[in-house]
């Protein structure tokens, strides 16, 4: 229905308006009209067995429970969507998306380490640079923790006339692989990197030893 509008006449009293019971008449039926819509616009919302209203009229709170997304809130929308975890798969992310931000810690970050000496829990969720904040004071052991097959971490700045020896969390064995037959030089400043290439309870680990000095000009 269309609103209609009471006819109050030209000036005052110059008997062109509407009649009292003609105006009340209009003046009830669009607020039949009103009352009527405000039901009928919660009831009307269709978009499957999902969506559930707490009441028709009122504050009222939407909620969509679909298996792909969640949203419970007033119907401002000011409550957060969640996203279902079995939604987001390999084919919604474009090509090239994955930036080197939303990357964990374990493949982008640098930690630093002011342990010089004696055992050192290296938590291979940590980084993937562990940088040494100065020459070695003592004997040291690096335990790690947390690694993953395939990552791989490097032990950076690492000097000083210590032993260094190598350890894991694993919950029956580790074995440590070294390549090639480049030592650790105390000497000069190292740097050790080491790949998991097995984090079951019997973990392996490859790792080899550079020494190097800063120098601008590859040869």
């Amino acid at each position: 229905m269309a609103k209609q509008v009471i006819n109050i006449g030209t000036t005052a009293n110059d008997g062109t308006g509407d009649p009292l019971r003609s105006a009340f008449d209009k003046v009830n039926d669009n607020f039949t009209e009103l009352y009527s819509d405000d039901a009928g616009d919660v009831n009307s919302i269709v978009a499957g067995t999902a969506i559930s209203v707490s009441s028709a009229t009122g504050n009222v709170t939407v909620t969509n429970s679909s298996p792909n997304a969640t949203h419970t809130g007033d119907v401002t929308g000011s409550a957060a969507l969640t996203i279902a975890s079995n939604a987001v798969t390999t084919a919604k992310i474009l090509n090239d998306n994955v930036t080197h931000d939303k990357l964990e810690n374990r493949y982008t970050a640098a930690v630093t380490v002011s342990t010089l000496t004696g055992a050192y829990s290296l938590d291979w969720s940590a980084g993937a640079v562990f940088v040494m904040s100065g020459s070695l004071t003592g004997a040291i052991e690096f335990d790690f923790t947390n690694f993953k097959a395939g990552q791989t971490i490097d032990i950076y700045n690492l000097t000083g006339s210590q032993t260094i020896t190598f350890d894991s969390d694993a919950g029956t064995s580790e074995t440590f692989n070294k390549c090639g037959a480049v030592d650790y030089a105390g000497g000069s400043t190292n740097l050790i990197q080491v790949q998991c290439v097995d984090d079951s309870a019997n973990a392996v680990f490859n790792y080899a030893v550079s020494a190097y000095v800063s120098d601008a000009t590859p040869s």
